[in-house]
């Protein structure tokens, strides 16, 4: 196979994982509670969200504070704990699919919030919920080659506008059953920020040393979830389908290079139970080395991996192996080695 089959990263290591976690609570029963009228004039049962995906909670910002201030924050945290400097970043990228606005990029605002030098290189990069993964290959490629020091990948999402609209459609008298199984994705969605600091491993042999993956594409799959701001369309049924034929045909043609049969912690983007036990029992891996976060947090977009990851740093040891995995719309599927 030509072009990226295989990535292999050879002198850059993870510096720095933070996660933000939005303040204000949402359970799912608030949302049975808002569509309860229409709930029961389509003969719909109450829980779908949990007993279907297994989201029981998701959160959103406060009123004071907006997706792009949490990338910043994200990133200031990320920096320090990093114990990098603000002025040797050369790269930032936002990986956010959230954005209030076509132009300018989120990541002019927020190379501006973190104060980073105006020799650092930033732009957006998205790519639905493999934003922060591809975000994480691109910037360990440029260290590699030598032509930056140290990156920063950021995201921050905010799913109440969204949701908001889509629940004051379907509570409207004119939603269908088809309607509230288009849009139930949406209501699975959260809000949160995470961020990572990249950097050399020669200069930091302490940190995390990414390894490489793989990446493939079943694009003829496009339409199978359509986003916008006031919702998203999808066909969970394709979905589930389409990606778990793509992840599982990545996986077999990955184990030509890559042995990930039993790694310490397979960290998957966040979708619902449906997604996570789907891929689990389709390769085969260990259910316990598979962190969730959705139950309390919801599909954040592309912050759901990193912000899991950011939860399992205090119970991995040197030497762990981890793997970052996703599957985002367009189809698209990644997968990262991390050795910690």
């Amino acid at each position: 196979m030509n072009g990226n089959a295989t990535i292999r990263h050879t002198g850059t290591a993870l510096l720095a994982i933070t996660g933000m976690e939005a303040p204000v609570i949402v359970p799912s029963t608030v949302f049975d509670e808002q569509l309860a009228s229409s709930l029961k004039r389509l003969r719909l049962p109450r829980g779908l969200l949990q007993r279907v995906a297994g989201v029981h909670e998701r959160r959103w910002w406060d009123a004071d504070t907006s997706f792009d201030d949490a990338a910043i924050a994200a990133g200031a945290k990320a920096l320090a704990e990093a114990g990098v400097d603000a002025g040797d970043v050369g790269l930032l990228i936002n990986t956010s699919v959230t954005r209030a606005h076509l132009e300018p990029s989120v990541a002019s605002r927020v190379h501006d919030g973190l104060g980073l030098s105006s020799a650092a290189m930033n732009f957006d990069l998205t790519n639905a919920c493999l934003g922060f993964v591809n975000g994480l290959t691109l910037a360990a490629g440029l260290i590699d080659s030598g032509a930056i020091r140290y990156a920063v990948i950021v995201d921050g999402e905010d799913a109440q506008g969204t949701q908001e609209a889509t629940l004051a459609r379907l509570g409207g008298a004119e939603a269908t059953r088809q309607d509230f199984l288009d849009a139930f994705a949406t209501l699975t969605l959260g809000s949160g920020a995470a961020a990572a600091v990249l950097g050399p491993v020669a200069d930091h042999p302490g940190g995390h040393r990414l390894l490489g993956g793989v990446t493939r594409a079943a694009t003829q799959h496009h339409d199978l979830c359509v986003g916008g701001i006031d919702g998203m369309r999808t066909d969970p049924a394709g979905l589930l389908a389409g990606g778990l034929e793509l992840v599982t045909a990545a996986w077999r043609e990955a184990t030509t290079d890559w042995d990930w049969a039993h790694l310490d912690r397979y960290v998957m983007h966040q979708v619902s139970r449906v997604h996570v036990d789907a891929i689990v029992e389709a390769l085969g891996i260990d259910r316990a080395r598979v962190p969730v976060t959705f139950p309390m947090f919801g599909n954040v977009g592309p912050a759901s991996l990193p912000l899991t990851l950011a939860g399992e740093v205090d119970s991995l040891a040197t030497g762990d192996r981890v793997l970052c995995m996703g599957v985002g719309s367009g189809l698209n599927t990644a997968m990262l080695e991390i050795e910690w």
